[in-house]
């Protein structure tokens, strides 16, 4: 037998227990990267495995490699939109925060360890950020459910501060091993980082979605590595050129991310698990790195580094900054909790190894048992606290299975599934009498193994599957009305202007969205206009009610066929909320 049969072999055994023990994540309530580290560590040489695996190198590679996938799927799931509406208490805590708290946390360790204050500070710097591997996984597949500008600053947070980090740790050890200058030499290394990093991925993340959409390949399952390939094109100009790889791979994933891309849905599964079997393999091999009997010797030290870092460095780092922007005590203190240390502060760890530092051994066995004990704590009580702090929100509509028309590229149309549930706001009602967006057409409808031709008089019932031709634009209203747990407040619905029939009734508005227009529920919007309007209807006439503008779309003899409905909503992403 050859040596690559049996790695297979064990790779395959190591990444079927790390997807089991991601399915008993939720039932557990304790964060996959604690179940994945002790899968790897259960393998190790102190473990059941036996596996003897002392290669600082190769898994330094490997955690780069992983942790740069994760970071693009990361940046291809985030809305433009979030970034907007937090960049900047995000760039803060992301800078700012994590030098606060690596001093803060350097000088203690420094003290608890009887280090000098450099290698404390080195130590502070490895722990300085939050992990977008544990955030992501948290916030994402964990239930929990926070408000938009929350939930955003908390992952643009995680994602972007890795830098910082990285920065810190190679400008110290540079300092420490290399003799480089503190102050001046800190300073060039920072701007190179940054500077480099964030054109990079503006640069090929443009250039990708141009090559994305002109390119035309022999096959549809090219398209997803072609995304890959440009992430990774990022990464390796940016690190090459001196700046943050990690910055310029997460910027080039929301550039492609946020513009349409040849079979763009598609794309985002194969990435989504991509990133997952990244964090299963980055966190088993960084497991199998540590031998469990060495975090015995170091775990009362480790204790206290962690509880100053979590409890005094992180709150201090946190608060001057989220209050500057306006968040509650609550918030505040749902962000400080939320301060998970992952996968970057191992493979950070692992610098001082590979640089032959004197204590490296110490500082990584340390640096271990924080990630650990962060990961444990904050990431099953995370939960609690969220409850506790009353921040919880209902959960939103279940996303909709989404069928690409692949045929035809350049088709701006969607093939949407829905499974109707008990909930759903088109339950129990006729498809005549749904509001949906003007050009949305319900293709087909499946009950049990008949399949209903679709008709006004079509009556719908729980469990009915509907496949649903759609613009994109419109996915949010239509998800209102089909989507599991349906329970949107109109307030909830985007701020952009929803064409309906103008023989929609009021109610059918209010049944579908939730948005009251007028007390004659049976008046039609056609007839609404024409009794607020004082002359005949035009294109561009409008009306302006209690939350709702209605505006005259389209007219054919006289009658008014399509109305558009536009939400108002001017200030509802910076409402600030009592303490």
């Amino acid at each position: 037998m050859f040596l690559v049969d049996q790695l297979i072999l064990l790779a395959a055994i190591l990444l079927l227990v790390g997807i089991i023990s991601s399915k008993l994540s939720a039932r557990l309530g304790m964060p996959v990267l604690v179940l994945f580290l002790g899968t790897g560590m259960l393998a190790g040489e102190a473990g059941i495995g036996g596996i003897d695996f002392n290669n600082p190198g190769l898994a330094h590679a490997l955690g780069t490699l992983a942790l740069a996938m994760i970071l693009f799927d990361g940046g291809l799931q985030t809305p433009l939109a979030s970034i907007r509406l937090v960049w900047k208490p995000a760039s803060l805590l992301a800078t700012l925060g994590v030098l606060i708290t690596s001093m803060v946390t350097g000088v203690a360790a420094a003290y608890i360890l009887k280090l000098p204050l450099l290698d404390g500070l080195l130590l502070g710097a490895i722990v300085g950020s939050t992990d977008a591997a544990a955030v992501f996984s948290l916030l994402r597949n964990a239930g929990i459910h926070i408000n938009q500008r929350l939930k955003s600053t908390l992952e643009i947070e995680s994602a972007s501060n890795d830098p910082m980090a990285i920065f810190l740790t190679i400008g110290l050890l540079e300092v420490l091993v290399n003799d480089m200058p503190l102050g001046v030499g800190l300073l060039k290394l920072f701007i190179l980082q940054i500077g480099v990093g964030g054109a990079v991925g503006l640069l090929v993340g443009w250039a990708a979605v141009q090559l994305i959409n002109r390119i035309h390949l022999v096959t549809s399952g090219l398209y997803p590595v072609l995304v890959a390939a440009c992430g990774l094109f990022a990464f390796g100009v940016a690190a090459n050129l001196g700046g943050s790889g990690f910055l310029a791979i997460f910027i080039a994933g929301v550039m492609i991310g946020n513009r349409p891309i040849a079979f763009q849905r598609s794309t985002f599964l194969f990435h989504d698990g991509l990133a997952w079997m990244s964090q299963i393999v980055m966190f088993v091999v960084l497991g199998l790195l540590i031998n469990p009997v060495s975090l015995l010797d170091v775990w009362l030290e480790g204790l206290m580094i962690a509880a100053i870092l979590t409890l005094v460095a992180r709150p201090l780092a946190v608060t001057p900054i989220l209050k500057m922007f306006g968040f509650t005590n609550r918030e505040t203190g749902l962000v400080a909790w939320v301060g998970l240390r992952g996968s970057v502060p191992i493979i950070l760890a692992i610098f001082p190894l590979i640089f032959g530092l004197e204590g490296a051994e110490l500082i990584f066995n340390v640096v271990f048992f924080v990630v650990l004990i962060s990961a444990t704590i904050q990431g099953t009580t995370l939960p609690y606290l969220a409850r506790k702090l009353k921040l919880t929100e209902p959960p939103p509509v279940v996303p909709a299975a989404s069928l690409e028309i692949t045929s035809l590229e350049d088709v701006d149309a969607d093939i949407v599934e829905y499974r109707l549930g008990d909930f759903t706001r088109a339950a129990n009602r006729r498809l005549s009498q749904l509001a949906l967006p003007d050009g949305t057409v319900v293709a087909m409808i499946t009950r049990g193994k008949d399949v209903i031709p679709p008709r006004g008089s079509t009556q719908l019932q729980p469990g009915d599957h509907l496949f649903v031709v759609l613009r994109p634009q419109v996915l949010p209203f239509v998800d209102c009305i089909f989507a599991e747990g349906a329970t949107v407040d109109h307030y909830q619905l985007p701020n952009q202007i929803l064409h309906l029939k103008g023989n929609t009734n009021v109610d059918e508005v209010f049944n579908s969205y939730g948005i009251t227009l007028d007390r004659d529920m049976h008046c039609t919007l056609d007839a609404l206009l024409r009794e607020r309007l004082t002359d005949e209807p035009r294109i561009g006439d409008s009306i302006a009610l209690e939350n709702v503008t209605l505006s005259v779309q389209g007219v054919l003899d006289g009658r008014i066929t399509t109305v558009g409905l536009t939400i108002s909503q001017p200030e509802l992403t910076v409402e600030q909320h009592p303490a």
